[in-house]
């Protein structure tokens, strides 16, 4: 059974999958996006899971992506956004290498204007992101080895800040 370099978390458009692709690349590993595993998975959007299937669905799914990625991925690895909900998933990233990339708000409205792609921001985004992030925040902090600010930053930034934090040079 292998074990990721390094597992990413954070809120949807932080930068897991940009940052998740340059630090595989930086080390000389794979990269694989658990979003992606469900996508390929479900062969549709989440977004349509969500408004198909409703969360708790998508939930379960993510819960297994994720469960199955952390046993088989030994590159970097990205979760969705929503996969520290789970206990049992925070129980498996103990001992794992694990960094939370935060932003502030304002970043966040920057990078991804909130839109409505994003099936948990479609009606008052601002507010909504506020709030899952209230939710969120302290698991986030909870599995994090190391927190890595991305405000302001450029994803090669974050790329060596995460890198530093961890002790980690490229091969």
């Amino acid at each position: 059974m292998s074990s990721p370099v390094i597992v990413l978390v954070g809120p949807m458009g932080v930068g897991k999958s940009t940052v998740g692709q340059l630090l595989a690349d930086r080390l000389g590993v794979g990269y694989r996006d658990t979003d992606d595993d469900i996508v390929a998975g479900e062969g549709r959007s989440i977004a349509d899971i969500f408004v198909d299937d409703g969360e708790p669905a998508f939930r379960a799914i993510e819960k297994r992506a994720v469960h199955t990625a952390l046993g088989e991925h030994d590159g970097v690895l990205a979760l969705g956004g929503g996969a520290v909900l789970d206990a049992d998933t925070r129980a498996l990233l103990a001992g794992q290498r694990v960094v939370y990339l935060s932003m502030d708000v304002e970043e966040a409205v920057r990078r991804t204007g909130l839109n409505t792609a994003r099936p948990l921001l479609a009606v008052n985004p601002r507010k909504q992101w506020r709030e899952l992030m209230e939710a969120r925040r302290h698991l986030y902090e909870e599995v994090a080895t190391a927190v890595v600010p991305t405000d302001g930053r450029t994803p090669e930034e974050v790329t060596e800040a995460a890198l530093d934090a961890l002790e980690l040079k490229e091969a």
